[in-house]
């Protein structure tokens, strides 16, 4: 039943999608995913339209030849129900940890599913609709000086927990359920738009996405309301607060010091941020926002930027959503990347690719969609607005792309309890 419940958890992408949300699509929305990747093969790519042509932007050299790339799309293992984020921990390993939307973590070593779980916490996880274990991240530095790993979850009431747990002494491959340090929790006024993907930027402050708090189109205005968390990426220092204190607000937050603003945010208007990365070879942000009824997008925040206003709820994509509000485009931050539904449903924000398995695509930004399965590529070194370019079409339920020690794609396909990996086509 959970995984079938992921399907509408991972395609909140309207306000029909809650808790209560018509029960009877959910089978076909599984059954139909092979045929909906199909159909969006020889459907048009929308092109988002840009103010100005695209440029170089500063930071890495590297630049893909997209046009040569030929990449397919690997089943390595099954066996992972609800598995919908792949991660590793950097610590010189080659571990691969897979988060499972029921609040289990796996660990695949060498191509093998450990038969133990990293930390199973079904027991303090709500997982239902867009609620369970949403996000895992591995500070820099992970190992035996810094053995804490941080989840962030939807707790017994359905809320948002964002929390530390250490590593067990006695053996690598488990965490301590009982060393939970909980850094932060947010009441969810809704089921739904929860976010989800939790990081480290360059400068090892943890970032946290929260969606603007559910039902559709953002009934209360929240991800425009700075005196709210919801729809923001946060930006606070776990590893630097002083003991006994959860996380510090960074200095160099943009609105530390303004009244009625909290302190923790670093960027702001999004509907359903629910997966991003940091490109730490240039310190960019890239974050995929789920749309609403007709548009999904891609958006990225350059190194050293803050507070940027990425436009919900007046803005769905590159198009006006709240007409009452004036969609005026002067202090937005418009998207990198936009599609329609004819082309999917549900944006899963992806990776910039730095691996050395295939040449010709790196410094490009990797991008999915969780109802079509199509995976797409854009120029990560480009500012402005791109087409994005179809890779391949997966005919999976594609909730996350992650990358392993050596930079190389995986991804998480939620639907078929599986990982796969992206490999260069022969």
């Amino acid at each position: 039943m959970l995984a079938v419940l992921a399907i509408i958890a991972i395609a909140g992408c309207g306000p029909d999608l809650v808790a209560t949300a018509r029960p009877s699509v959910v089978p076909s929305a599984v059954s139909s995913a092979t045929a909906t990747a199909a159909a969006s093969a020889s459907a048009p790519i929308a092109t988002a339209t840009a103010s100005s042509p695209s440029a170089p932007a500063a930071g890495s050299g590297d630049r893909p030849d997209l046009a040569s790339v030929r990449v397919a799309v690997q089943p390595v293992l099954d066996g992972l129900p609800t598995a919908i984020f792949a991660t590793a921990a950097n610590d010189g390993t080659g571990r691969l940890f897979v988060a499972q939307q029921d609040g289990v973590v796996r660990i695949v070593r060498d191509g093998t599913l450990l038969p133990t779980p990293f930390v199973d916490l079904s027991d303090r996880t709500t997982a239902d609709n867009e609620r369970g274990l949403l996000g895992l991240a591995f500070p820099p530095g992970f190992g035996p000086q810094r053995p804490e790993v941080f989840v962030h979850y939807s707790d017994a009431k359905g809320d948002t927990t964002v929390a530390a747990f250490t590593v067990d002494p006695a053996d690598p491959d488990r965490l301590d359920r009982s060393s939970e340090r909980v850094i932060l929790t947010q009441r969810q006024p809704y089921p739904n738009h929860n976010g989800g993907w939790i990081g480290f930027d360059a400068d090892g402050m943890l970032l946290i996405a929260l969606g603007d708090g559910g039902a559709g189109g953002d009934p209360e205005n929240r991800a425009s309301d700075l005196g709210t968390i919801l729809g923001k990426i946060l930006r606070i220092d776990v590893l630097g607060a002083p003991a006994g204190v959860p996380y510090s607000i960074p200095a160099d937050n943009p609105f530390v010091g303004r009244t009625g603003a909290r302190g923790e945010i670093l960027h702001y208007g999004l509907r359903n941020p629910f997966r991003d990365s940091v490109d730490l070879e240039t310190g960019d942000l890239w974050i995929g926002d789920v749309g609403q009824d007709r548009w999904e997008e891609v958006d990225v925040a350059r190194a050293g930027a803050s507070g940027l206003d990425f436009g919900w709820r007046r803005w769905e994509g590159r198009h006006c959503y709240d007409r009452a509000a004036g969609c005026v485009e002067g202090g937005v931050t418009m998207p990198v990347a936009e599609y329609p539904h004819a082309d999917g449903c549900s944006v899963i924000g992806g990776v910039v690719y730095r691996g050395d398995a295939i040449p010709a695509l790196r410094g490009a930004y990797l991008f999915s969609d969780y109802c079509s399965g199509t995976l797409w590529a854009l120029d990560a070194g480009l500012d402005g607005a791109q087409a994005p370019i179809v890779l391949a079409e997966t005919g999976r339920n594609i909730s996350s792309i992650g990358t392993d020690e050596d930079g190389e794609i995986w991804l998480t396909d939620v639907a078929g309890g599986a990982l796969l990996r992206l490999v260069p086509a022969g």
